[in-house]
């Protein structure tokens, strides 16, 4: 290990004065800085050992690379003494210099990245289940399961374990979102399994039914309708059993929390989630849900346009994460996101104009490297490492990428196209998508990959006839 060079990153950052915590995860150093106006950046990227770095969510993050990271933060800890910190700590240091606004986000995406794999993984899944039920992939005006009979019950079972995380959504957000709040996990399961709950009547036969099953408290009538595939109800019922958890341990000796604690926060949670909290946000998210379909009905080329091309930038802002919820509640509502597949497209532009980046500027070694596995990254839909240690450090290619993916926006918006699931991000992504629209899909995917490349090479050469 180049101790002088970690000893760069130490200075670059702002001296071991200006870290008041840091921590690393896979591929990255994540510190919390006391002023991030001190970061000499160009020092920074100029070191033999970073790949990249950018500033997100109150933290100040330095792409090394996997496995190398290890090695440059336990460096690090012996060079500048800093004790080393778990990722919350660092979480809730990086939180002080978040604004309100920062903070919800914040929130939102610390209760949803918990449970993005399982919903990555039923999104493969239901791909999977696409290709053997849908017709004309394999036998024209035929499904696979049609021809191949033998298949039917496999194809069936690959539903049911892929549906499971969408069908029980609100019990792993309760289990986030209660740990979040700082409430016990397994109350939060219980109390999003209690939402959806088989004695309910399921949500998505609310409108259909005729006659909607009530309780009578006293006088006062409750629908007995169940929060399948919602998201705002199960976040604030939430909330408020982790509150209401915490204010009862703190007044509640010891001796009796056990027997007392959890069954009345519960209880009384439970009752205003369905006289109260489940009614009134259930009414929101259908409001929300009707706002975002009626702006893409109206004018979906412009809806595609917009949120094709500033995917990108709101991952800049930390805001991306606020639309995995409204993802999960157009899916829980109507069946299928028109986001997401847009958001597919996005990592898939940054990633081919961070390869064209490799033949645009073949002197320099480094860039070449780095250009080649970060675009790999991307197209697997890990976006980071060619966003911000590539294209954002040269500007042209994200915008590039930017204009790319907007045109394949509004293609595939023209056309309706939808996912049935949330899937990997970038290249695997067809799997996700109804089979229907794999045909118009593809063609967004060929905007993708090609404009960003085209336009980043082209952009490359005339900056440098300029500079000649």
């Amino acid at each position: 290990m180049d101790r002088q060079a970690v000893e760069q990153i130490v200075e670059a950052v702002g001296g071991k004065e200006n870290i008041a915590a840091a921590t690393h995860c896979v591929t990255r150093l994540r510190f919390a800085l006391k002023d991030e106006g001190k970061v000499d950046k160009e020092k920074l990227e100029n070191n033999d050992l970073v790949k990249g770095s950018f500033s997100a969510n109150g933290q100040y993050q330095v792409v090394i690379g996997q496995g190398l990271v290890d090695k440059v933060y336990a460096e690090m800890v012996a060079i500048t003494g800093i004790g080393e910190a778990s990722k919350e700590e660092i979480k809730d240091a990086a939180a002080q210099n978040l604004n309100p606004l920062q903070r919800a986000i914040k929130t939102l995406a610390d209760i949803f990245i918990p449970i993005l794999p399982a919903i990555v993984t039923a999104g493969l899944l239901m791909g999977i289940n696409n290709i053997l039920t849908g017709k004309d992939i394999f036998f024209e005006g035929q499904a696979f399961i049609d021809v191949y009979t033998g298949w039917a019950d496999f194809a069936s079972i690959i539903n049911l374990i892929a549906n499971t995380a969408f069908v029980f959504l609100p019990g792993l957000i309760g289990w986030s979102a209660v740990n979040k709040f700082g409430g016990s996990p397994l109350l939060g399961i219980v109390l999003g399994l209690m939402l959806v709950h088989p004695d309910l009547l399921n949500a998505w036969g609310y409108g259909a039914a005729k006659e909607i099953p009530t309780w009578n408290l006293f006088g006062l009538t409750v629908e007995k309708v169940g929060y399948q595939g919602q998201v705002l109800p199960v976040l604030l019922a939430s909330y408020v059993l982790a509150k209401m958890e915490i204010f009862l341990r703190k007044r509640i000796p010891d001796a009796f929390q056990l027997l007392t604690v959890a069954p009345i926060a519960l209880l009384l949670t439970g009752f205003l989630s369905f006289i109260v909290i489940g009614p009134i946000t259930f009414a929101i998210g259908n409001l929300i849900t009707d706002g975002v379909v009626g702006i893409f009905d109206a004018v979906p080329a412009i809806g595609g346009l917009i949120y094709g091309g500033l995917y990108a930038p709101l991952v800049i802002t930390g805001m991306h994460h606020t639309f995995l919820a409204v993802d999960l509640q157009l899916i829980g509502t109507i069946g299928g996101t028109f986001l997401w597949p847009m958001v597919a497209l996005s990592n898939i532009a940054q990633g081919s104009a961070a390869f064209a980046m490799m033949f645009a500027e073949k002197d320099n070694e480094k860039l070449k490297g780095l250009s080649l596995t970060s675009a790999i990254s991307a197209w697997l839909g890990i976006t980071e490492p060619a966003m911000f240690g590539v294209n954002l450090r040269y500007k042209y290619p994200f915008i590039a990428a930017i204009i790319g993916s907007a045109i394949a926006g509004i293609v595939i918006t023209l056309r309706g196209v939808m996912a049935p699931s949330i899937g990997v991000g970038g290249l695997p992504a067809f799997l996700s998508i109804f089979t229907e629209f794999w045909g118009v899909f593809f063609i967004g995917m060929g905007i993708a990959l090609v404009v960003p490349f085209v336009l980043t090479f082209i952009m490359a050469k005339t900056r440098k006839k300029k500079e000649a």
